[in-house]
């Protein structure tokens, strides 16, 4: 199951799970809001290398049954 992260790991924006995608995610999850994406990294994940892709949407149904993880991630410093 995929974890949606409820931060991004570059600046820490609340990334909700919308209708709309409104993150970025690498195949090892690691999670990244549109504007640091456009912005910074240019659909290139800067933990692992890895291609960003359009973060994928939960149904409602899906979410009450697997909530989106509260774990924040930490900025690396």
């Amino acid at each position: 199951m995929l974890d949606l992260r409820p931060n991004c790991e570059t600046c820490d924006a609340d990334l909700p799970n919308g209708g709309e995608a409104v993150a970025y995610i690498c195949t090892f999850e690691c999670t990244f809001c549109v504007g640091c994406n456009d912005n910074t990294h240019e659909g290139i994940c800067p933990n692992c290398g890895g291609n960003l892709v359009l973060r994928p949407t939960r149904p409602n149904h899906l979410m009450e049954k697997f909530p989106q993880s509260t774990k924040r991630v930490l900025k690396k410093q």
